[in-house]
């Protein structure tokens, strides 16, 4: 029977197209998306694209371009800010990043279910996660594009195209790799399980399927040489560390939708484990054994990962959402269940997706409101300002977080203007910063202050950062959202603007 026939109103490509649109609407709103690492990113773009003629930011920065896998925005903004400008481009691009993966979601579920289940918007939301929200924007590029190649992997084994498929992967993994390397390992993971189980269905047991089941990801190996390249080079840098931190882990499985609300992000993640626990004692709902597998596969990596890999942080966390979407888009119905209940299900799991998009939509609104005040202060830095930006921070941070830590790109990007938040990342980034004698306020986390020392953290307290200020190198100072603190220590300093707890101060220098 088509579709028609079987009444899958839900599967229709209108629905499924207005779907994957909707998706983007949460990050269309804010003039800046506010996420949270992505604002010092922008600042590398800024440098990226203008420090050859530009020379304040050579005197401050260097960039070289190399091969490493981190690289998916960096590129794409070569030849989209020329035309967009900086900021346009970025949005695009983050806009874009959301319906992407959401329509690659949607695709492997029906390559694995052979049509769409109701159940499959319930994993929608996941697009919204606290890793595409902490700004890992290379990672969250390659988690969208994971997902379309996994369901071009599944359609093309289905209509047994094989040698088309092993044409074309090595070409799909290697820009994977460039996009972020954390995409070309969940690819691999994703085709090896599906490659596993179709072995299987063949006809052969599982410990033969394991030789044709390699030979068919070969395709896939590829980057594995520009991995070594990548890892084995004289500045590739980046500690490994944080092995079995199972607390953390579950800690950030329960963070998978935090966004703003707790109670909001909590209820949904209990809404989807709701729906996998129904799945296993339900009658009328199983789960695909081919995406329950590959979800197995995947909580067994997210439970070797340690915390940083790479000297790249939270590395296991990234991974968590993709996890339960795997399992969540591996729901289906069974033949006992009735065409009223899989019409109730595709409403209940429409709702559901509507009213968690509708939640990230009101949160990017009030993150653009707050992004705007503060950003309102660049029209007083002059451009070019050597500048040194001290951003408020809570030792223990509430479940909305602020997501200004690295606002100082900002300034970078509209003002041309020193920031203190690039990350030194030897291997892993393309910029440095040669600006030594500013030391302490150079990179990441300078920028970040608080109102005591921190237990197990490099934040300043704001009563120590003010005076550490050079001021004959600086020449302004940016306080955003400032902790309490001795007025005296401004001394010397000339606020040009003010609003609440943040301010721009002119470090006032003797004449002549």
């Amino acid at each position: 029977m088509d579709r028609a026939e079987r009444g899958d109103w839900w599967a229709s490509p209108w629905l499924v197209g207005a779907v994957v649109v909707l998706t983007a609407l949460p990050m269309m709103w804010p003039t800046v998306p506010p996420l949270v690492d992505l604002l010092g990113h922008m600042g590398r773009y800024q440098v990226q694209l203008n420090i050859d003629h530009d020379p304040q930011l050579a005197r401050w920065y260097g960039f070289e371009w190399a091969l490493i896998g981190n690289l998916g925005i960096d590129l794409l903004m070569e030849p989209l800010a020329p035309i967009l400008g900086l900021e346009p481009a970025v949005k695009l691009i983050v806009v874009m990043i959301p319906p992407m993966t959401a329509a690659g979601l949607l695709w492997v579920a029906y390559e694995v279910h052979h049509r769409l289940p109701p159940t499959a918007f319930l994993a929608v939301p996941l697009v919204y996660n606290y890793p595409l929200f902490f700004g890992f924007a290379n990672f969250s590029l390659a988690m969208a594009f994971v997902f379309l190649a996994f369901g071009l992997w599944l359609h093309l084994a289905r209509r047994g195209r094989l040698v088309l498929r092993a044409a074309i992967f090595p070409v799909i993994s290697v820009l994977l790799w460039i996009t972020h390397a954390f995409g070309w390992g969940t690819l691999g993971v994703l085709c090896f399980s599906a490659e596993l189980i179709r072995q299987h269905d063949g006809g052969r047991r599982w410990h033969r399927a394991l030789v044709p089941t390699m030979l068919g990801v070969l395709p896939l190996t590829p980057p594995v040489l520009l991995m070594l390249l990548w890892r084995g080079g004289e500045e590739a840098g980046g500690s490994t560390g944080g092995w079995f931190a199972m607390e953390a882990k579950l800690a950030y499985f329960g963070m998978i939708l935090r966004d703003r609300w707790a109670g909001f992000d909590i209820v949904a993640m209990v809404v989807l484990i709701a729906a996998l626990r129904a799945a296993l004692i339900d009658r009328r709902l199983e789960l695909s054994r081919n995406l329950a597998i590959s979800a197995v596969f995947l909580l067994a990596v997210y439970l070797l990962l340690p915390r940083i890999v790479f000297g790249s942080a939270y590395a296991d966390m990234r991974l968590a959402p993709y996890m339960l979407a795997v399992a969540v888009i591996g729901i289906r119905l069974t033949p006992r269940a009735t065409a009223r209940f899989a019409g109730v299900l595709a409403v209940g799991a429409l709702i559901f997706m509507g009213v968690r998009l509708g939640g990230n939509f009101g949160s990017a609104i009030l993150y653009d409101r707050a992004f705007s005040r503060e950003l309102a202060a660049l029209d007083h830095v002059p451009r070019g300002s050597t500048l040194v930006t001290l951003v408020g921070k809570d030792c223990i941070e509430g479940w909305g977080r602020s997501r200004m830590d690295h606002i100082p790109g900002m300034a970078l990007v509209r003002r041309g203007a020193f920031a203190n938040d690039q990350w030194e990342a030897a291997g892993a980034q393309l910029l440095r910063v040669n600006f030594d004698q500013a030391r302490p306020f150079v990179s990441d986390p300078s920028q970040l202050v608080t109102y005591s020392q921190c237990r197990r953290e490099r934040w300043l307290p704001i009563g120590r950062a003010l005076p550490a200020i050079r001021r004959d190198l600086f020449d302004h100072v940016w306080i955003v959202d400032a902790p309490p603190f001795d007025p005296r220590l401004l001394d010397g300093m000339t606020p040009v603007w003010r609003r609440g707890r943040s301010m721009v101060l002119r470090i006032d220098r003797p004449a002549g």
